[in-house]
């Protein structure tokens, strides 16, 4: 699902399972308004039981309560179309007289994302601090009244062995600092935070002395975050096609998922919305209700999996970096499920993820090439439609989405 415009006016858009068919619908615009209306009777009734509306505004801002209304609802998200990559490239081809590349970069550049921050800020002028304070200042500027949606991402994840320490206590340490840093920059700022991204999907990663030391560093930095009177903070909780629900419900509850609104899914894969709906239910039970949001920046065509036989048993491996594939819902609140909050663009599109993509690429490295195969591909699938095949309609062999990433058709 997603929105769009026709003749002027807005609608919803709906791409069903299996037939593949759009369902166009005039655009809910009192759901869009239900945020707002919860807040000021939230408010309302909060300063007739005597707590003052400063702390109630607050209070549905964080929606910690299970119970309390979608904090998302009604907002309008900042977008970066002036100085986000994206953007940068649309200019740049526009530039160069490409304008069919540069109008599929201003399809991206023109949904709302997330920004990440990472260590690499902590040595920007006013460290971490300075570096977010100055992305929502000029958010504001940009766009008065817009969200800023920030991705917190410290932890060390740099390998995945059994002697892996993770930096051992000094870089815990380190992180903390970094974490109080991003508080004091982000303030009393209105804002939609990731709370880093793939953190508990890899604390297998870890050896094992190091892994209750994770767990103890997330649930520090989610007592900290959970103080911010502004924010909405969603934890990381994997995706469909990773962990098991019921371990990493274990590892949200360890670190403290009550005291936030909830946790977020697939950022850093490719998996089916429906699918992620259907696990995040899952992990909603486990959790006392919480809700989600779930990334769809890059699941318009799905993931790509293979299957591996060992003695008796088949795994199912999902392909990382796959080809082909294709932005998917565009950012919004109307999921048609009260327990997701938002469909969000919180992967970062046409960015390295490391060691699977072809050359000399850093984790966090632009890839121009890799976001117009996602603008070129994209689609509003919640699910695969019937008779398509890794995402595709036509029949392609396993090994022409896989590799070192040599081509991007």
């Amino acid at each position: 699902m997603g929105t769009d415009v026709a003749d002027g006016k807005p609608v919803s858009v709906l791409r069903t399972r299996g037939s593949g068919r759009e369902i166009r619908r005039p655009f809910d615009r009192a759901r869009a308004r239900c945020g707002v209306l919860a807040a000021l009777l939230g408010a309302v009734l909060a300063m007739c039981a005597g707590v003052p509306a400063a702390q109630a505004q607050s209070s549905y801002a964080q929606g910690a309560d299970p119970a309390s209304p979608n904090p998302l609802l009604g907002q309008r998200w900042y977008t970066d179309n002036r100085y986000g990559l994206p953007a940068r490239a649309a200019r740049a081809y526009d530039s160069r007289g490409q304008k069919g590349k540069a109008a599929m970069m201003r399809m991206i550049a023109d949904r709302p994302q997330f920004r990440w921050f990472g260590e690499f800020n902590a040595r920007e002028p006013g460290g971490m601090a300075g570096s977010v304070r100055r992305f929502i200042q000029r958010s504001r500027q940009e766009q008065p009244g817009s969200v800023p949606q920030i991705a917190l991402m410290r932890h060390a994840g740099d390998a995945c062995n059994p002697s892996y320490q993770g930096g051992g206590p000094a870089e815990d340490a380190r992180t903390r600092a970094w974490w109080n840093d991003a508080v004091r920059g982000i303030g009393n700022s209105r804002v939609v935070i990731a709370f880093e991204p793939d953190s508990l999907g890899t604390v297998d990663c870890l050896a094992r002395s190091r892994r209750d030391d994770r767990i103890k560093l997330l649930r520090y930095g989610v007592e900290v975050l959970s103080r911010l009177p502004n924010a909405t903070v969603y934890i990381e909780a994997a995706a469909s096609d990773w962990l098991p629900a019921r371990l990493i419900a274990s590892r949200l509850r360890q670190v403290g998922v009550s005291k936030v609104r909830g946790f977020m899914l697939n950022v850093t894969h490719y998996d089916w919305t429906a699918a992620n709906i259907r696990y995040g239910r899952k992990i909603s039970r486990m959790t006392g209700g919480k809700h989600f949001v779930v990334n769809t920046a890059q699941n318009g065509r799905g993931a790509v999996h293979a299957y591996r036989r060992k003695g008796r048993q088949t795994r199912r491996i999902f392909v990382r970096c796959p080809l082909r594939r294709g932005l998917g819902v565009a950012p919004s609140t109307q999921t048609a499920d009260p327990l997701v909050d938002a469909f969000l663009y919180i992967g970062r599109v046409g960015v390295s993820g490391g060691s699977c993509v072809k050359g000399p690429r850093k984790v966090g490295a632009w890839y121009p090439e890799r976001a117009l195969m996602f603008a070129k591909y994209a689609t509003n699938w919640l699910s695969p439609p019937r008779g398509t095949r890794y995402g595709l309609e036509q029949r392609v062999p396993l090994r022409t989405l896989s590799g070192a990433e040599a081509r991007f058709r």
